[in-house]
């Protein structure tokens, strides 16, 4: 069953708490340990569940035509041609036999491992070597007690109930042979591959999907039976044999990859949990930055409508780091949302500064507008700062609360570094925003007259003899020439 986040709808779940009966993906969990299959709920701190990728895969009827192509990989190629071509050049004696059995067991339990592998979340085929490798060809003889054990229950069941009975079996068995295959791959036991209630569980929680993989397994068997029926009456046994061996191959991983396949689709319903594996890597969150989790928490109550929680949260975040500027931002836009004017008042001069390094002129003149109507006699008390956000309302053409905000500057900082750019600041704005070139002269002339050890004190008759000839206010050309 496919489940969504609670809190961010069409992203898939990956972890479900049962306590709180809340569903959250990874971004809601970036301290979650994927790997070991460990998160805890952000609301009750208990232990929740894994869902894997049971919430995001893609249904297997979407994928048929990448199920034919698993074979042609580079692996299972190479393993259906080393077991096809070698035992036809084989000597034909008891060495051969040999060699045709042993290659046969490993084309059986390579199939196999598809399916695990594929139940497993890889959807690309696994290596060669686990087809040759000394370990896993029990599952061979496990696979043929099924077979004998299934026998004798259609047997028992002629003996027991004569001919009707016997084709219930029968037709059980058939119709289970598919899930019994599934149970032996996963759980490597025979009593579990033929238990009639185990197999008739699984069939149930998967529901009508295995009947609609049983009738693409129909059709597949049916289309191997005819290929290779093609192949032998049309081409010399030479080529038959080879042919037929390889389509045989073929069809039977493309089979074993879809039973695979639809375990790893209703892993949910079958109580394990298993991701997509093949894909790009994600980082192992569990080690990720703290903020990470903190941002999730922040998400989540703002969603639930915590507002005083969060604002909480962001000013205990900038107690332990002042100038964060992250949090300031996410506590300016939480404050101006909420129309806090205290609150913004008592952090205005992180705020302004904040926006000032955004050159955000814009939002900086709102936001002081709204100080000056809560505090009419509102001023900022950090020269610098005051200079700083002045130049970011100029540059955004907020004229007005540009010279509103250095008003009477020297009277407030009359020994402040600051005064010459401030008043330099005041005479652009008022000569290139308001057409003002008497006022901007009388400010330059002030910067002449008070700041004359300041670095700027030689630029001014550049600007003074620009605001005589109404030209912008740029100040003096920039030079590359170099002196002798």
């Amino acid at each position: 069953m496919k489940h969504d986040c609670d809190y961010h709808p069409g992203a898939p779940a990956k972890w479900h708490c049962g306590e709180c009966q809340i569903h959250y993906c990874s971004r809601c969990m970036p301290d979650a340990d994927t790997r070991h299959r460990r998160a805890l709920c952000p609301q009750c701190s208990k232990a929740m569940r894994y869902l894997g990728a049971a919430t995001e895969v893609v249904p297997f009827w979407n994928r048929v035509g990448a199920f034919f192509r698993y074979p042609f990989h580079s692996d299972p190629l190479i393993v259906i041609a080393i077991c096809t071509l070698v035992p036809v050049v084989a000597p034909a004696n008891l060495i051969g036999i040999l060699i045709w059995l042993v290659l046969a067991l490993a084309l059986f339990k390579y199939t196999y491992a598809v399916i695990n592998h594929t139940a497993e979340g890889h959807l690309k085929p696994p290596p060669v070597s686990v087809a040759f490798s000394g370990s896993g060809f029990d599952i061979v003889i496990l696979q043929l007690l099924v077979f004998v054990l299934m026998g004798g229950l259609v047997a028992a069941a002629g003996m027991l109930g004569g001919p009707l009975l016997m084709m219930l079996a029968l037709a059980f068995v058939v119709l289970a042979m598919p899930a019994s295959i599934m149970v032996l791959a996963m759980e490597r036991s025979v009593g579990a591959a033929v238990n009639p209630m185990n197999l008739a569980m699984l069939i149930s929680r998967i529901g009508s999907p295995y009947f609609l993989l049983y009738g693409y397994l129909i059709l597949l068997t049916l289309a191997s039976g005819a290929a290779q029926d093609f192949a032998v009456n049309h081409f010399p046994f030479w080529v038959s044999q080879p042919v037929a061996g390889f389509l045989n191959s073929t069809f039977t991983l493309i089979l074993f990859h879809m039973l695979g396949y639809l375990l790893f689709q209703y892993q949910e319903e079958l109580g394990f949990a298993s991701d997509l594996q093949d894909g790009p890597g994600e980082q192992d969150t569990h080690e990720r930055d703290r903020s990470a989790r903190f941002d999730a928490d922040i998400d989540m109550n703002l969603k639930d409508g915590n507002y005083d929680r969060v604002q909480s949260m962001l000013k205990e975040a900038l107690k332990r780091d002042r100038d964060n500027a992250l949090r300031i931002g996410q506590l300016y836009q939480l404050l101006t949302a909420r129309n806090d004017l205290n609150e913004l008042y008592r952090y205005h001069p992180r705020i302004l500064g904040w926006l000032a390094d955004r050159n955000d002129g814009d939002a900086m003149a709102a936001m002081l507008a709204s100080l000056y109507a809560a505090e009419p006699q509102f001023r900022l008390e950090d020269p610098e700062l005051t200079v700083r956000c002045a130049r970011a309302l100029y540059h955004r053409g907020q004229f007005k609360p540009a010279l509103k905000l250095l008003q009477d500057f020297h009277k407030r900082f009359p020994d402040s570094d600051q005064l010459a750019p401030a008043y330099l600041l005041v005479a652009q704005t008022l000569a290139n925003g308001l057409n003002q070139w008497e006022k901007a002269t009388a400010f330059l002339t002030f910067i002449q007259k008070r700041c004359v050890n300041h670095p700027l004190h030689e630029q001014i008759a550049t600007y003074l003899a620009q605001a005589e000839k109404r030209e912008p206010l740029k100040g003096p050309k920039a030079t590359f020439a170099v002196n002798d």
